[in-house]
């Protein structure tokens, strides 16, 4: 909106015209979507509490701690992540960028789906949400809206997969294309859904995961540094980096609320919603394998709660004592906050050796 009036007012040659820069536009998305929440947040969280008597429903099988901790804590506060990100986005952001407005769908679209597996939980009061099938179902139908949208932009090479660490080496997907970007979105929306477990555990590698990223798509979109560093020119990248302050902005915000003990858990509104939209920016930006790297405490978590399904189908027995792997080492006696820091210190490594590729090439 803000660039709008900028334009429409003539005020380019002015002393406003600083604010049309980009790295001004991310500072201001960063804070306008922190001090939405710091402001509104307590507001916010009460009104969601007043039709959540009993607070999120706790599952039955998991740690016996949750079922006393965690009692009556309100969810779905996924609703002022994106509201914030949002009212951040229609202020500084550039409304003439094609490449922004899918990852904003993605994110408006997996908000949705997470919405009503939560109001499921809360209205049948039991952690047991949207049938899993019409969930997955629900979430491959917005993914491939999605990639119908992105095909129709003019991006070179969409269909290339970049290799990390090495330059000008890519894999054509041709007709994997799809099933690769429907794997991409949907798996790392789940994987957020299922690190989302402890208090503060979820949304501060989210935003590790989106600062790495607002790094990458600058670069990205600079055609200097993109072509220092071998990486893909994306035209319009830049403005993704507005997108990725917005949420850094909104992560930090609600890690106020979200810290332990939790005054509010994001839900599957919050957690879906961050997690596909950071898969569609690397998709974007053409760094899905990066995504993987950096984003590997998510992909870990994900992966044990397959060993565990897997293991138990073929054996019977249990791999871990309990999955996500989170709870595992909950189970093992480890208390909550050395499990969340320990896992936020693995993925500020991560996030390290994800950033190295761009210049190891």
């Amino acid at each position: 909106m803000i660039l709008y009036l900028i334009n429409y007012f003539e005020l380019g040659g002015t002393s406003l015209s600083i604010i049309s820069y980009l790295t001004m536009r991310f500072g201001l998305a960063l804070m306008t979507s922190l001090f939405f929440i710091l402001f509104f947040g307590p507001f916010l969280i009460r009104q969601i509490s007043k039709f959540q008597l009993e607070g999120q429903p706790i599952r039955l099988d998991g740690p016996e701690t949750h079922l006393i901790a965690k009692k009556g804590t309100p969810t779905m506060g996924g609703v002022i992540i994106l509201l914030s990100i949002l009212i951040s986005i229609l202020l500084w952001g550039n409304y003439s960028s094609q490449i922004l407005w899918p990852c904003i769908f993605i994110m408006i679209s997996f908000g949705s789906i997470g919405f009503l597996d939560d109001y499921k939980k809360i209205s049948s009061n039991t952690s047991d949400g949207l049938r899993g099938k019409y969930k997955i179902l629900l979430e491959i139908g917005c993914t491939l809206f999605f990639i119908f949208l992105i095909s129709n932009l003019n991006i070179e090479n969409l269909q290339m997969l970049s290799l990390p660490f090495f330059k000008n080496h890519f894999i054509a997907l041709g007709i994997f294309f799809i099933p690769f970007i429907l794997i991409v979105i949907v798996g790392s929306a789940n994987a957020v859904n299922l690190t989302d477990g402890l208090d503060g555990l979820a949304i501060v590698p989210v935003m590790i995961v989106a600062l790495s990223f607002a790094i990458i798509c600058y670069l990205a979109g600079n055609i200097i540094f993109a072509e220092y560093l071998y990486l893909d020119y994306i035209p319009g990248a830049g403005e993704l980096t507005i997108l990725c302050a917005a949420l850094i902005g909104s992560a930090l915000g609600f890690l106020w609320y979200n810290a332990p003990p939790a005054m509010v858990f994001m839900g599957d509104t919050g957690s879906l919603s961050l997690g596909a939209t950071i898969a569609a920016i690397a998709i974007m930006i053409k760094h899905e394998l990066v995504l993987a790297v950096i984003g590997g405490l998510f992909v870990v978590e994900a992966l044990s709660v397959i060993i565990q399904v897997g293991y138990f189908k073929t054996t019977g027995k249990r791999f871990f004592k309990m999955a996500p792997l989170h709870h595992h080492f909950e189970k093992k006696g480890w208390p909550e906050s050395q499990i969340v820091i320990r896992f936020w210190i693995i993925t500020i490594i991560l996030a390290i050796i994800g950033l190295a590729s761009l210049k190891i090439r």
